[in-house]
């Protein structure tokens, strides 16, 4: 086995090393508990975060305002000239800002969960449920933005009427009982899975909805995927391992 003892300096700007992945934030206040895309202790490898400032779910989700491409891309090169491999998202509707991030990095971009729908839908061979922080307003453009075909059969349910949920995530209260998110989101699947029994798999869209997949799995018996399935996939990726082992 070769064993490097020989480093060069990546960009002059870095100063630290050993993070792979960025995350981008929004501009939010709200307990984050382990499983979160926004607690750096859900994963076993080191991340780097960086808010998008003035992206507040309101001009994200409610208004999709274009002015948040500017914070977005500012972010993003923040993040690259810290050092990261790659840059993920912690809200599935960051799509709106995937390719103007994209374009302006040198390193791969995945800031939605939304894009592991056709993965799913292809290794299914059924129709895709997704539970959203907002049905009402997800919409067609986000799944275009991403490439991903009108044809792939989705069920989209919402948190948006669950009121811990409501209260805690989209309106910003300043606590959270997570044991009520819980409860809450368990029941939204069981009733996705209720209307449509033909779905393949669940997508969690939003970065609050990952503690709960495991809740969520019991309850529907179908796999479940979220913000965290593809942040391990793509450090996977970037960060390969040596494997050792016998014959």
């Amino acid at each position: 086995m070769t064993i490097v003892t020989a480093y060069s300096v990546r960009t002059k700007s870095q100063s630290w090393y050993g993070q792979p992945i960025g995350i981008l934030i929004l501009d939010a206040a709200y307990p984050c508990v382990p499983g979160n895309v926004g607690n750096a202790t859900t994963y076993d490898f080191p991340v780097c975060y960086q808010e998008v400032r003035g992206a507040s779910i309101e001009r994200l989700l409610t208004q999709r305002d274009p002015a948040l491409a500017e914070p977005f891309v500012e972010a993003a090169r923040e993040l690259e000239r810290r050092g990261v491999r790659a840059i993920t998202g912690a809200c599935g509707f960051m799509a709106l800002f995937q390719r103007q991030v994209a374009g302006a990095v040198e390193i791969p971009v995945f800031l939605s969960s939304l894009m592991q729908v056709p993965f799913i839908h292809a290794a299914t061979g059924k129709p895709v449920g997704i539970i959203t922080a907002n049905a009402s307003l997800l919409r067609a453009e986000h799944f275009d933005l991403l490439g991903i075909s009108p044809s792939i059969p989705k069920s989209i349910a919402g948190m948006e009427t669950q009121p811990e949920f409501r209260s805690a995530i989209l309106e910003e209260k300043g606590t959270l009982d997570s044991a009520a998110i819980e409860a809450e989101v368990v029941a939204v699947a069981r009733d996705l899975i209720g209307q449509a029994p033909e779905t393949g798999a669940i997508l969690l869209e939003c970065s609050d909805l990952p503690p709960y997949a495991r809740a969520v799995q019991e309850a529907v018996d179908r796999p479940v995927f979220d913000f965290n399935t593809m942040i391990n996939y793509m450090h996977g990726a970037i960060v390969r391992r040596r494997y050792s082992g016998h014959l």
